[in-house]
């Protein structure tokens, strides 16, 4: 933790006059820059993956079938590797859990870039167990780095919404340096911001201990592997927020498998058109995520955070449901849209209310779960989405989400509502 992370923290329940602002967007941003950078970092090995699978698949002499195949390894290695070190991100400091995580993803995609079938199959494993410990590594890093109120919402949530803006803006921002060097140089790049960041990480650790004399802090027992998972269960709505996590990627990420051929049967649109709403989801969901971070965790927020929470899944079930029954396109269009944004508020709302309800011996597990869940929620989405889909049509998809995200309205009746004593864990 810094030195004004007394400061910079907030109470979670504002009481008169006294509380004291969250630090701005700008400010924190200068604070946390490796781990904003860090957080982009971590999403481009699978993107100049995705980008450039045929070309990748035609190097490795395979078909682009079992090449793509290859992706389903890394949500598999997230899943299991996120839950087994889940305990384990709150032993270490979050820095060195990071620098390792950073290590490992540079030599995978060192890996890739060797364009062998067998490699990429490794890089596939290594990057997807390499994320799922960064990226809840970086979160509560952000988080631990504001303390335990508002502000480490704030933070945290500014991590995912930097995430989210470069899933969005990644594949222009690789496609243009691959005019020069290829996938390959894409690869070798990440490796060596990756290594550098590491570095970053592992110098930025010892000048905070030397600053906040973190030794005594690190000189507290910590709670045993088994006693971690006890322990976060019985955090108040810890286990529902985890639960409309896993279920808000499954609509998600189901719903986007299926988008594109959507568009293309009602619309007709083709692959170039459908870039445009491509990029209008991805930024949608980009500003409601910002905005609603930054909502939810002001000192003195007009809407609690639960009720956002409920509200952002509600939107959720009406978009989802009546997408699939629109046949208008710019209504089709508003409905992505929304149904974008309503996935960022309660992205947002769960990051924010894990942070501050599991404090900074627990967060790191929390976000690890969540992270694992998340992954989860991949497979469990698409294959839902699709089974509804040969079931009855998109009528039938339309349900099976919508069955999904009642199942998270009924989670989120059970995350009781904050108190004073919010984020003093």
């Amino acid at each position: 933790m810094s030195v004004d992370a007394t400061k910079d923290t907030a109470p979670a329940e504002p009481v008169g006059p006294a509380v004291e602002p969250v630090p701005g967007d700008l400010r924190m941003a200068r604070a946390l820059w490796p781990v904003l950078l860090a957080s982009a970092v971590g999403l481009l090995p699978f993107t100049v993956f995705s980008t450039y699978l045929v070309p990748i698949a035609d190097e490795a002499g395979s078909s682009v079938a079992a090449m793509g195949g290859l992706r389903g390894l890394g949500g598999l290695a997230a899943l299991l590797v996120g839950t087994a070190l889940a305990p384990l991100i709150d032993r270490v400091p979050k820095e060195w859990a990071a620098a390792g995580a950073l290590v490992l993803l540079g030599l995978s995609a060192a890996l890739g870039a060797a364009g062998n079938f067998a490699l990429l199959a490794v890089f596939c494993l290594l990057i997807g167990a390499s994320t799922s410990v960064l990226n809840p590594a970086l979160t509560a890093a952000a988080a631990d780095r504001f303390g335990t109120g508002k502000a480490a919402g704030r933070a945290a949530t500014l991590v995912t919404a930097t995430q989210s803006m470069t899933a969005m803006l990644a594949a222009p921002v690789i496609a243009l340096p691959a005019l020069f060097w290829g996938w390959q140089g894409d690869l070798f790049g990440v490796t060596v911001v990756s290594l550098l960041l590491a570095v970053v990480f592992v110098a930025r650790r010892g000048k905070h201990r030397e600053a906040d004399g973190s030794e005594a802090a690190e000189s507290t027992p910590r709670l045993g592997y088994l006693a971690s998972f006890k322990a976060l269960a019985a955090v108040r709505g810890a286990v529902p927020l985890l639960l409309i996590g896993f279920l808000r990627t499954a609509v998600f990420m189901g719903y986007l498998s299926y988008l594109a051929a959507f568009y293309e049967e009602r619309f007709d649109l083709d692959a170039g058109l459908f870039a445009f709403v491509w990029t209008l989801s991805g930024a949608a969901f980009f500003v409601s995520n910002l905005l609603t971070g930054r909502i939810t965790n002001s000192a003195e927020p007009r809407v609690g955070t639960e009720r956002l929470l409920a509200i952002g899944l509600v939107a959720a079930l009406v978009s989802v449901v009546g997408f699939y029954f629109t046949h208008w396109l710019p209504l089709a269009l508003a409905m992505t849209a929304l149904h974008a944004a309503s996935h960022a508020i309660v992205a947002a709302c769960v990051v924010s209310l894990i942070v501050r309800r599991c404090g900074t011996t627990l967060r790191g597990s929390a976000l690890s779960l969540n992270a694992a869940g998340q992954s989860l929620g991949v497979f469990v989405g698409a294959a839902l989405g699709g089974a509804g889909l040969g079931l009855a049509g998109y009528p039938g998809t339309a349900a099976a989400f919508g069955a999904l995200v009642i199942a998270a309205l009924g989670a989120a009746a059970l995350v009781p509502r904050g108190t004073s004593e919010e984020g003093a864990a």
